[in-house]
């Protein structure tokens, strides 16, 4: 990721982030998807009313999709809004998507979406990651390493 466009996810409003993929799975490869959204869905992202919790990124007939994402229903809805834990498709091109199918063939590799932001033009975009999932020991060292960062920053500040 270059940063164009690290400036992009930081300058954007929405920010909605899968905060436990970082401690439960190892990123071995990064991509960037669009997403294929209903005009209520775009309305409830751009309030922040969405979760990546407990969702994952599936290949179906050589479409990748994102299934368990919660999308809030928009308050000012009418009887057309959208439900809420619907699969969305991702819009990513072919050679991607063959690159993911061949990775999560292999056993211990799955797609995460890692975070939801709106890009420069106003389109709902995610970040998703293949990624390898982290044994308990590794959580244990994960959790070990971040309390040793606060403890020296902590100090630094004394």
């Amino acid at each position: 990721m270059n940063k164009e466009q690290e400036q992009i996810r930081k300058k954007s409003p929405v920010n909605i982030r899968n905060k436990k993929a970082a401690f439960d799975y190892f990123f071995v490869d990064n991509f960037t998807a669009g997403i294929v959204l209903t005009g209520t869905e775009i309305k409830s992202i751009r309030a922040g009313k969405a979760s990546l919790t407990d969702s994952f990124c599936y290949i179906n007939n050589g479409e990748i999709w994102v299934k368990g994402m919660n999308i809030s229903p928009y308050f000012y809805g009418s009887y057309n809004n959208h439900d809420a834990k619907r699969d969305r498709k991702l819009l990513l091109n072919k050679k991607e998507i063959a690159k993911l199918r061949g990775a999560t063939k292999q056993t211990g590799f799955t797609i995460i979406p890692i975070l939801v932001f709106i890009d420069e033009h106003g389109r709902a975009k995610m970040d998703i990651a293949l990624c390898r999932g982290k044994k308990m020991f590794d959580k244990r060292q994960t959790l070990k390493e971040k309390e040793d960062r606060r403890e020296m920053e902590r100090a630094m500040k004394v």
